[in-house]
């Protein structure tokens, strides 16, 4: 059995925990009425919520937001079949992971990776290391190929199949398993090119064990997402790479670790620039500053380590309580218990 054809599940507390209040900029934990008053209550006062309407439109969102990853699993499904017996691609060919696609450059670096994982050696003058603690810079795609894929996205968005938000965060976007990216084009991404590099990078985030991923575009436009609040990636490792199309602005800031407390964290702003990519950690805090014209694209890949997330959840800090989920769901795992007489072996 391949890691690819293992069942995956999210932590039980996808439901209840990170829930997104926008018009405050707040994550917060719903469990009850109660509970969520203790925990907030001053601090959404502080933050302008006072009135009894203003609380009541806020347990409106929250409920509506845990209706909606309840049913998640079952929704994506019914939106990818949907899309595809609808929809009919402009590009069918980038659906396809080839070599050509990818820069130069970042195939240098990827080989030397390979390499080095057997012989040893340090990615010297190849990558380029932000200010940012361990943030790299590099491209990942040739321009041609960007504009080809975001005229792609572009296409879609204007059909009419179904579509659902990447997360609680971004409004505007696509989640590529739905469209159907996820076997021929983010899935050799990951294993052939990403590995060998977060094998290297960051051995200490399971860099070496990248089983699964989630991957997805957001756009930010003058007239919808203009940027992205503070805040940490559900992965191990995350890449974010600017597709286009035209923009002015926008660039992203890195902090610390988000065990680090926000009132000694330093910041560092990063240029996003189009078709070079940004690894990071996943747990290392981040966000967006506003374009100020133009509209941009850009592809998010989640990493994850089942070894690394099953020991302890990184969006509650808790032992993970596993509950199905579709495809790769959130990256966790349960371990293999073998039959009797029988070896448990996972190739």
């Amino acid at each position: 059995m391949t890691n690819e054809d293992r069942q995956f599940y999210i932590c039980n507390c996808f439901t209840t925990d990170n829930i997104f209040l926008e018009e405050y900029k707040l994550h917060v934990r719903f469990v009850s009425e109660q509970q969520f008053r203790r925990d907030y209550g001053v601090v959404l006062r502080r933050l302008g919520c006072v009135t009894d309407a203003q609380f009541e439109d806020v347990f409106n969102k929250i409920s509506q937001e845990v209706d909606r990853r309840r049913r998640l699993s079952v929704t994506c499904a019914e939106r990818a079949a949907a899309i595809k017996d609808t929809y009919r691609p402009l590009h069918p060919h980038v659906y396809h992971l080839q070599e050509s696609y990818l820069a130069p450059k970042f195939k240098q670096i990827v080989d030397f990776c390979r390499v080095s994982a057997v012989r040893g050696g340090a990615l010297g003058d190849l990558l380029q290391e932000e200010a940012a603690a361990r943030v790299y810079r590099f491209p990942v795609f040739e321009r041609s190929f960007c504009e080809q894929l975001v005229e792609e996205l572009e296409h879609f968005e204007q059909s009419s199949a179904p579509k659902g938000r990447p997360n609680t965060m971004n409004h505007y976007g696509i989640l590529l398993n739905e469209l159907g990216f996820d076997e021929g084009f983010i899935t050799p991404l990951r294993q052939r090119y990403l590995q060998p590099l977060t094998s290297l990078l960051y051995p200490d985030c399971g860099g070496g064990s990248l089983d699964s991923h989630k991957a997805f575009v957001v756009k930010y436009d003058m007239d919808e997402d203009r940027d992205l609040s503070y805040h940490y990636d559900n992965a191990e490792v995350t890449l974010n790479v600017s597709l286009g199309k035209d923009f002015t602005e926008g660039n992203l800031y890195f902090g610390d670790m988000r065990q680090v407390a926000l009132s000694e964290m330093q910041c560092w702003e990063v240029e996003h620039r189009v078709s070079e990519g940004l690894l990071h950690r996943g747990q290392q805090m981040h966000g967006a500053l506003p374009i100020s014209s133009g509209r941009r694209w850009n592809l998010i890949v989640w990493i994850r380590a089942s070894q690394e997330r099953n020991k302890i959840c990184p969006m509650c800090n808790r032992r993970p309580e596993l509950v199905e989920g579709g495809g790769f769901a959130d990256g966790f795992t349960k371990p293999c218990i073998a039959p009797l007489n029988a070896a448990c072996v996972l190739k």
